[in-house]
């Protein structure tokens, strides 16, 4: 109390409060609690420790559980600042205003339940989006609009549930410059998925491709906090939910089309190619050509506006192991190219393309060189159409064309096979695209900055799989037991008449030996 202290008592007080926030802030900070009122804030460790952080790093990220004080310590020290610190402007945005202007009431409070002597900074302006004290420091509130923050030259931005402010990296590049006199960053939030400005932040500041400080702030950190808490508080929780809220699992909290169990199961199987060639190094093989299995490959063409990539993997018919896959930015002959190469080396396997306009540049490269086993479909229902008949029927198209209707099918096909555990992915490269193929607006798709034409080629080879070759599965068979019943017999029968046009002796026998062989080049298909 006041009375208890000199003047120099009290100068000596402030001093020290004004070198040491964490001081100040267990000394004379007192916050709101929601069972036991207006109580001293006496920090835990790890509230100590970010305090030494935000003083000793320019800018810091935050990825936290909920309910361990974040917010209110950025306040703490928010407060500590604006009174020992002259001319400081500090801005808090959030999503929601009110989000912001409850960190922005937080540090009036502290502030405000301070002993009268310690307040050497009066209040000048006190309002619901500001406030300003006597040495000319101030905070604002503000929601995450276009132009928020812009015309300022801020001391400290906070940037509070970060993960969920929608267009943060096109804001960031707007509010960076006015950081550019010294300010400081404080991002802090619950993680909400992958790609967004905050994941890629916490990426960067990992590994060190950034100025970002990263503090890592799960559940336990808290010392109050043991198995039994955790059990109890999750016990009415969703997977998601725990990842997002207690966790700080990036991979499991966002709206992922994958789930994230699956996620972590293909994570688990990641594993380098054992080569990497290709005129760009991108064409990567796990595994090289085996005569005792089959093989399909699957291709995604770019749309030619350079800003994705065309891709293609080999699946393994048998097994539906992905045992290689290519992604660059080729153009459509070079593209072509690799395809053709690739798949020869795979005993010519069947070819998959996915036929938009670049792609049926591809296709055409394809039927130019005469490639043997290009894949057909029936333009109304995408039955698989053998080459040969392919030729004579009407209604057959080369490649798998992909449309508003297909496109979620053949995600759906792509995602029932990771669920069931019907296909094997060693590439990181796949994974990283699941990490950021979200639900938008109903749809899958990637999100804004990011790319999936590794998981369009994939889904394309499951889809074909699994549906294109097994919709007339009653023919299939029939056929099968058809070319089983002529490879069991020696016996050709001639039934053509002696003194027809064009009779030869050996005619019949000629033309029987070429669809044998015609049908033996596509039996795989068969299989069932």
């Amino acid at each position: 109390m006041s009375y208890q202290l000199s003047r120099e008592e009290i100068l000596k007080e402030v001093v020290k409060c004004g070198k040491n926030a964490q001081y100040f802030i267990n000394t004379y900070a007192k916050i709101s609690h929601p069972l036991h009122g207006l109580i001293p804030f006496n920090t835990y460790e790890f509230q100590d420790e970010l305090i030494s952080d935000f003083n000793d790093h320019r800018f810091n990220v935050v990825l936290k559980a909920r309910q361990l004080g974040i917010s209110t310590i950025t306040a703490a020290y928010v407060a500590w600042m604006m009174m020992f610190r002259r001319d400081k402007n500090v801005l808090v945005i959030a999503t929601k205003f009110g989000t912001a202007a409850n960190l922005v009431k937080k540090v009036k409070s502290i502030h405000r339940h301070l002993p009268e002597w310690m307040k050497i900074a009066k209040i000048s302006i006190d309002n619901r989006t500001s406030f300003e004290l006597s040495n000319g420091s101030q905070i604002k509130a503000s929601s995450t609009s276009s132009d928020a923050g812009r015309s300022e030259a801020l001391s400290l931005l906070v940037i509070d549930e970060a993960a969920h402010v929608e267009g943060l990296d096109e804001l960031w590049t707007g509010l960076y410059p006015t950081l550019s006199t010294g300010g400081r960053c404080i991002a802090l939030s619950t993680p909400n998925g992958v790609g967004n400005w905050f994941h890629q932040t916490c990426v960067d500041a990992i590994s060190e491709k950034s100025d970002f400080k990263i503090t890592n702030l799960p559940w336990d950190v808290h010392p109050d906090r043991d198995q039994e808490w955790f059990e109890k508080e999750t016990k009415n929780m969703s997977r998601r939910q725990i990842a997002q809220e207690l966790e700080c699992n990036f991979n499991m909290s966002g709206e992922t089309v994958f789930h994230p169990d699956d996620m972590e199961i293909i994570k688990s199987q990641i594993k380098d190619p054992k080569y990497r060639t290709g005129f760009d190094r991108n064409f990567w093989i796990w595994e090289e050509y085996d005569p005792e299995y089959t093989y399909m490959l699957s291709a995604d063409v770019a749309r030619g506006d350079g800003n994705d990539y065309s891709a293609f993997h080999i699946f393994k018919i048998e097994t539906m192991e992905v045992i290689a896959e290519y992604q660059g930015k080729a153009t459509p002959d070079v593209f072509s190219n690799l395809i053709q190469n690739a798949a020869k080396e795979y005993n010519n396997c069947m070819v998959v393309v996915e036929n938009n306009s670049i792609g049926y540049t591809v296709l055409d490269k394809l039927e130019e060189n005469s490639y043997p086993n290009i894949y057909y479909a029936y333009k109304s229902s995408h039955e698989y159409v053998d080459p040969l008949t392919a030729e004579t029927a009407n209604n057959a198209v080369a490649g798998f064309t992909m449309s508003l209707k297909t496109r979620p099918l053949v995600v759906a096909k792509m995602e029932e096979f990771i669920r069931n555990k019907l296909i094997t992915i060693y590439s990181n490269r796949i994974f990283s695209e699941m990490e950021t193929f979200v639900w938008h607006n109903g749809k899958p798709q990637a999100m804004k900055k990011y790319n999936d034409d590794l998981i369009m080629s994939c889904a394309i080879g499951c889809w074909v799989k699994d549906v294109a070759f097994t919709v007339n599965q009653r023919e299939l068979n029939y056929k099968k037991a058809f070319l089983n019943s002529m490879q069991k017999s020696d016996t050709i029968m001639n039934t053509a008449i002696k003194g027809m046009t064009g009779y030869k002796n050996h005619s019949y026998n000629k033309k029987m030996d070429k669809k044998l062989k015609d049908h033996k080049k596509f039996i795989w298909l068969l299989k069932g």
